[in-house]
């Protein structure tokens, strides 16, 4: 980063601070009901070469080479069953990142966290260096990436929200406006962006809608930059990809 770029970011900590907080599920040949990918790529309980997370697309790759973020903190094993945690801070905004890593072995673990999140339930606070981070049910957008594990077992019984708080969710895992859409209504969160069929849950459609949402754009906005994102990568023409990913209820 130049020092241009690190004064940028320094002088936006005075404006509003938002938080994204990402669970991701590892992709996992054996504890998951996935149609099997590579070996290398589907052992949940690798992080550097696993699909979602290490691999060229996963999220902890794609968001350390962006130049729109600044990766700013590791750790292992921040929470049982989660393997790494990474936290990234906008390179020109006081918007941080913090993406979740779980082991997935424990990918209905992962599925209920995300809907306590959405539901504003389990609020932490996230100390990076001199910055306190706002993460769980008190992050501004929950997201979800990984395997849509409601194909195989039932959500959590369904809460009241915690509190009115506005949150907004992203879930990119197949058909997942049709198995979250209960239970994330039940939780009183925003479906930001969702599909509606079945998808490769990389970083470069999370990215993409993580852009608009920075730059507070409308949610149809968002949506069309995740559509133009996925289509560009998975080369499946921008008129299915608009299809595939939606907004709102």
């Amino acid at each position: 980063m130049t020092l241009f770029a690190w004064a940028i970011m320094v002088a936006h900590l005075g404006s509003a601070q938002r938080v994204i907080h990402v669970v991701v599920a590892l992709c996992d040949n054996v504890n998951q009901g996935i149609v099997p990918v590579p070996a290398v790529l589907g052992n949940g309980q690798d992080t550097e070469r696993n699909l979602y997370w290490g691999a060229a697309y996963g999220v902890r790759s794609w968001f350390n080479k962006s130049k729109e973020w600044k990766r700013i903190e590791r750790s292992t094993y921040p929470r049982t069953n989660i393997l790494e945690r990474i936290t990234w801070k906008h390179v020109t905004e006081n918007v941080f990142l913090v993406a979740d890593a779980y082991d997935g072995k424990f990918i209905q673990q992962a599925t209920n966290d995300f809907l306590s999140y959405a539901g504003g339930y389990d609020p932490t606070t996230l100390q990076v260096g001199d910055i306190k981070l706002a993460i769980g049910g008190s992050a501004d957008l929950i997201a979800y990436c990984g395997h849509d594990g409601l194909m195989e077992f039932a959500p959590p019984a369904p809460r009241q929200p915690a509190n009115s708080e506005k949150r907004e969710a992203v879930i990119l895992a197949c058909i997942s406006k049709r198995f979250f859409n209960a239970p994330l209504k039940a939780a009183g969160a925003t479906p930001l962006l969702w599909t509606t069929g079945l998808m490769a849950p990389e970083a470069y459609t999370l990215d993409a809608a993580l852009q608009g949402w920075v730059r507070n754009e409308s949610n149809e906005q968002v949506c069309e930059r995740a559509a133009q994102a996925y289509a560009k990568w998975q080369k499946c023409g921008p008129g299915a990809a608009r299809k595939l990913l939606v907004t709102g209820w």
